[in-house]
């Protein structure tokens, strides 16, 4: 272990002297107080060390031990449920301990519970050949998560001894006869944060995360492993998307990471998702939920771990076959620490005073995300889903973290504001996101959700973007001017914006859409469009058409039940044809 002390004080950063032993990244311990740190920059026997804690009171000559290790997150049953700031300290544990709100330096306490006992089943017996990534047990974490015992990487061999029972975490469970001796396995493992856990194989993002969010969906889905942002200035819904995500997202667990967001917000999540009841188990959401907080009045330094310290806990779930949703709420305030780090150490600042490496740090913490097969020789496929919301100041999308964020997602769902204001919500506009997933799904979504998925995806969107079109000549010479078809275009995409894409969070059935409802949603606006469009052509009444009471029916199809859905599908369709008939007999009044 090298041992220094500190030369300068500059707010987080503390340049110490005597540390020519240190390795960079190693996690070091600051002054009396054992304030945590890491080391971010060497020159010669000088450390500069990003400190985690505050630094007030610190001064020259006080003792820096570095402990020889990198910054690193406990991995073990006690995750779920638990509520960590940015750098795995349990919360609740830190505010038991010192009886305050606020959180104290020098305070420290295990990420992991030490005297909680679990229940160990073994699922391998002594003899068995095992590698990295075996399962070797279990452990029943909560009623909703089975946490799979996994070996850690670098030890293989033949099992010695395994043995069912309640242990703690840091107590063996099994012993692992290997070519280099015996290797004690516990329920607990340790993985640096700044590095990846490894896996076999990556596979292609031909899977959607399906969401029940329908603009999502249809439009822009994003796949199994794959990556998306979400832009918008303050008021446009990205903690709410955020929240949808996480409680329908078709993913076993949850990660969410509070990332500099402002205390309220995270105050809300920590006070709404306990109550939140996860539609898959009956359960609080929380049973399958991992928090990282790390709000804008906590440590800025630990703020640029925080996302770290979530993205190797979601691995982790990954690596047993679970599919991760990580949600980064926001990667703008995540690069704000970057900044404030980066002119401390004086580094040459790039655009808008972010650091050159904004964008290669970014893609560092995307490219993790992924459908994998992990180690191991069952071959467990797992997928790590990361969304990130980005905060750009008064929704400008040509700053720079937005712009490094584009360059590397692959999904972007931009957030409007006008939208927003118009209670329209989700307030994705359609014209400017995108999904660059689409090909790669197209299969997917024609073979289990319909084949015809594919092209009414296509018409919805084709309608949109042409009601944008026609909208401009609307603004110039009066709706009075447009064609008889093109009012009638102008309906159906006012159908698809009010009764498809306009989705209630609050409301019981509407909050969450199955595929095949979305797909009945498509179908009954698209066959309104196209019947109405022939009884057009046949010389019906374009006010006729557009005012028939059946139109009602479909704009309130979205609230009936999931059950009831295909009986009153084919009551509207039938009842359609009629009306556009009667509006067809009338045609002799124009």
């Amino acid at each position: 272990m090298s041992k220094g002390v500190i030369k300068k004080v500059a707010g987080p950063l503390v340049i110490a002297k005597g540390m020519r032993d240190a390795n960079m990244y190693d996690v070091v311990r600051v002054s009396d107080e054992h304030l945590i740190g890491e080391i971010i920059e060497m020159h010669g026997d000088e450390a500069s060390v990003q400190v985690y804690e505050e630094t007030s009171g610190l001064g020259p000559g006080e003792p820096v031990e570095s402990t020889g290790v990198p910054l690193s997150v406990e991995l073990g049953p006690g995750l779920i449920s638990s509520i960590y700031d940015g750098i795995q300290r349990p919360l609740v544990k830190i505010k038991e301990k010192t009886q305050s709100n606020l959180l104290q330096r020098g305070v420290e306490v295990p990420s992991l519970d030490r005297e909680k006992k679990w229940h160990f089943v073994p699922c391998v017996k002594p003899g068995d050949e095992v590698e990295a990534g075996d399962v070797i047990g279990t452990v029943q974490e909560t009623d909703v998560v089975l946490h799979k015992i996994m070996v850690p990487f670098g030890t293989k061999g033949k099992i010695k001894s395994v043995t069912e029972g309640d242990y703690t975490v840091e107590e063996s469970v099994a012993v692992v006869e290997g070519e280099n001796g015996e290797a004690n396995v516990g329920l607990m493992q340790k993985w640096p944060v700044r590095q990846g856990r490894p896996y076999k194989t990556k596979l292609s993002p031909d899977m959607p995360l399906v969401t029940g969010q329908r603009v999502i969906d249809t439009l822009f889905p994003i796949a199994k492993g794959g990556v998306a942002a979400v832009p918008g200035p303050f008021g446009s819904g990205k903690t709410v998307v955020q929240h949808q995500l996480a409680k329908w997202a078709d993913a076993d667990i949850v990660v969410y990471i509070g990332c500099g967001e402002r205390g309220n917000e995270m105050t809300d999540v920590l006070n709404e998702f306990p109550e939140l009841k996860d539609p898959r188990t009956g359960k609080s959401l929380m049973e399958r939920t991992v928090l990282i907080a790390n709000t804008s009045d906590m440590p800025v330094a630990a703020r640029e771990a925080s996302i770290y310290t979530g993205i190797t806990i979601a691995e982790y779930f990954r690596d047993m076959g679970y599919s991760v949703a990580l949600m980064a709420d926001s990667t703008s305030r995540w690069a704000e620490a970057l900044r404030e780090m980066s002119g401390r150490l004086e580094e040459m600042p790039g655009e808008e005073g972010y650091p050159a490496y904004l964008g290669s740090r970014l893609a560092q913490f995307y490219e993790r995300a992924g459908r994998v097969v992990s180690l191991g020789k069952e071959g467990r496929e797992g997928a790590l889903s990361v969304i990130g919301a980005v905060s750009p100041a008064g929704g400008d999308t040509s700053e720079p973290v937005t712009q490094a964020t584009l360059r590397i997602v692959k999904v972007f769902w931009s957030l409007d504001s006008n939208l927003a204001y118009k209670r329209h919500f989700p307030a994705i506009n359609w014209l400017n996101s995108y999904s660059l997933y689409l090909d790669n799904m197209e299969k997917w979504f024609n073979e289990n959700a319909a084949k015809d998925w594919a092209k009414l995806r296509g018409e919805l969107m084709l309608l949109l973007q042409e009601e944008a079109e026609l909208d401009e000549i609307v603004k110039l010479v009066g709706m009075d001017a447009l064609s008889a078809p093109d009012r009638l275009k102008l309906e159906a995409a006012r159908s698809i914006r009010e009764d498809y894409l306009h989705q209630n969070a609050f409301n019981d059935t509407d909050t969450y859409t199955s595929l095949d409802k979305q797909h009945m949603m498509m179908q009954l606006i698209l066959e309104f469009y196209h019947v109405a469009g022939d009884a057009l052509s046949k010389g019906a009444k374009v006010n006729d058409l557009v005012n028939i009471p059946v139109r009602e029916a479909i704009g309130r199809f979205k609230y009936v039940e999931e059950s009831k859905i295909a009986e009153e599908y084919k009551n509207i369709i039938e009842e359609l044809k009629k009306e556009c008939e009667e509006a067809l007999s009338r045609k002799e009044d124009f």
